[in-house]
């Protein structure tokens, strides 16, 4: 076999992750299954599900690694590459292949700044020269007039907005196809109802959100075979394959945090408006005490121990992906312990009221066991409220992983996350001409996902909540 596969402790938590919540779906409980069912005909809730799901896609393919196979030598048993790649690597390949030495703008064809240059006549002179990327593919073309700057982007815009329309065409008919098939309905007759705005799902909101998307990724494809799209950074490296290979890190970061979250704060919540007395002061106490140190200070110590660890353990990292792979998940520990209290005292009020009603107080008089109680009665009156603080704290803690990158106590340095990137690029806005690339990049696509998660929260909330719902 020409690779072996890797599996990282965070790739292995996302994908149980991913399988949890699809049992969850799969098998739920029915309101749970109707409150997904009356999101997604929301208008809001499909176009943000439809960003987040792409976001979620880049990210599962980021967290599917392997080591190719090191070339056969006679006598040595098989060797792999120390290097962990992962199948993104493979499928956006084309945007780290060439190297650039220093800075270029989005979709120019020479450096951002001046270097030694060496003119065809062999004199060296100081100016801009073309990148790497560019003469490349102009080396490989011998069309008249085809490499007129302007002329040859629109050209290359054009043809990824068409490719984009078809590839969003025929994912929506795939998709009517298969409700078509589900509904006992004729395809025709589905997309003239979801043409008129009649159907039960919003269609033309969802076809309009995949349309712009598509077009968005196909004219990114077809721009990046000539130029960097979003230009490149101090060292060359490319800005597009960096803001892309940043979407697995911050979703690692809502994701693996909320997990770590959720068993502090449900249980100790619920056990605290439950059976109140000294178990609710203990818990009180313990909550109070945390929110007493400043997560900030608790952060940077953690993680100062934490790298310490790995200076004088480096036997138990194999590679460098290993140990900031390490380094990610015990940042999504220490914020999980620091960020639970303000759900776990929202459980608690409402414990306090819901062990008080009929059914409740029923139960404890036929003999149930108090965890039987709250396992079957208390837990699922609050799994909306669950539910809607998951969703909205993904995108608080998406943006804590940029703060604590930017303090230079976030994800290990070598990792690619929207953090570092603006770290590294706040030092250029000083300079003139301004570098604003790196930041606006990384900006740019922080911005979207937490939108979209914010967004989606909001319907969620008004999904699953009974008090919250429109009417």
């Amino acid at each position: 076999m020409g690779w072996q596969p890797v599996v990282l402790w965070a790739d292995g938590l996302i994908w149980l992750t991913v399988g949890a919540v699809g049992l969850l779906f799969w098998r739920g409980a029915d309101n749970i299954r109707a409150g997904w069912q009356s999101l997604w005909r929301q208008p809001v809730a499909m176009a943000a599900g439809l960003i987040l799901l792409c976001y979620v896609g880049i990210g599962l393919l980021d967290s599917l690694h392997f080591r190719l196979r090191l070339p056969a030598q006679a006598g040595m048993s098989v060797q792999y590459s120390v290097e962990v790649n992962s199948v993104l690597d493979v499928l956006i390949a084309r945007l780290s292949a060439y190297q650039e030495q220093s800075y270029s703008a989005p979709l120019a064809k020479h450096l951002f700044v001046k270097m030694p240059t060496t003119l065809p006549d062999g004199h060296l002179v100081l100016g801009y020269p073309e990148l790497t990327l560019y003469q490349a593919q102009r080396l490989g073309r011998d069309e008249q007039g085809a490499w007129r700057h302007w002329p040859e982007k629109v050209r290359l815009g054009l043809r990824g907005v068409l490719m984009g329309v078809l590839l969003a065409a025929a994912m929506t008919l795939l998709f009517a196809g298969w409700q078509a098939h589900r509904g006992g309905v004729s395809l025709r007759d589905l997309l003239r109802t979801a043409w008129q705005g009649k159907h039960q799902l919003p269609w033309r909101t969802g076809w309009a959100t995949l349309t712009v998307l598509c077009v968005l990724g196909a004219m990114m494809a077809e721009w990046s075979t000539v130029y960097h799209v979003l230009g490149t950074d101090k060292i060359g490296q490319d800005v597009l394959y960096q803001s892309i290979k940043g979407v697995r890190t911050g979703l690692m970061m809502g994701t693996l945090t909320t997990l770590v979250t959720l068993p502090l704060a449900v249980g100790l919540g619920i056990a605290a408006g439950y059976f109140g007395g000294w178990v609710d002061d203990a818990i009180q106490y313990i909550y109070t005490t945390l929110n007493s140190i400043p997560g900030v200070l608790l952060i940077v110590a953690a993680v100062l121990l934490m790298q310490g660890f790995i200076e004088t353990h480096p036997a138990l990292f194999d590679s460098a992906a290993s140990r900031a792979d390490f380094r990610l998940l015990f940042l999504c520990l220490i914020l999980g312990v620091t960020s639970w209290t303000g759900l776990c005292r929202v459980l608690r009020g409402e414990t306090l009221k819901l062990r008080e009603q009929d059914y409740v107080s029923a139960a404890r008089t036929l003999g149930v066991s108090d965890w039987r109680i709250m396992g079957r009665h208390v837990l699922p009156n609050l799994l909306h409220l669950i539910l809607i603080s998951m969703v909205m704290d993904f995108s608080g803690f998406v943006l804590a992983e940029a703060v604590l990158s930017y303090l230079g106590v976030g994800v290990d340095p070598a990792m690619a996350s929207w953090g570092n990137m603006i770290n590294a690029a706040r030092l250029e806005l000083s300079r003139e001409p301004v570098v604003w690339w790196p930041l606006a990049s990384a900006f740019g696509w922080m911005f979207v996902l937490v939108l979209s998660a914010n967004l989606f929260a909001d319907s969620v909330r008004e999904a699953f909540d009974p008090l919250g719902q429109r009417r």
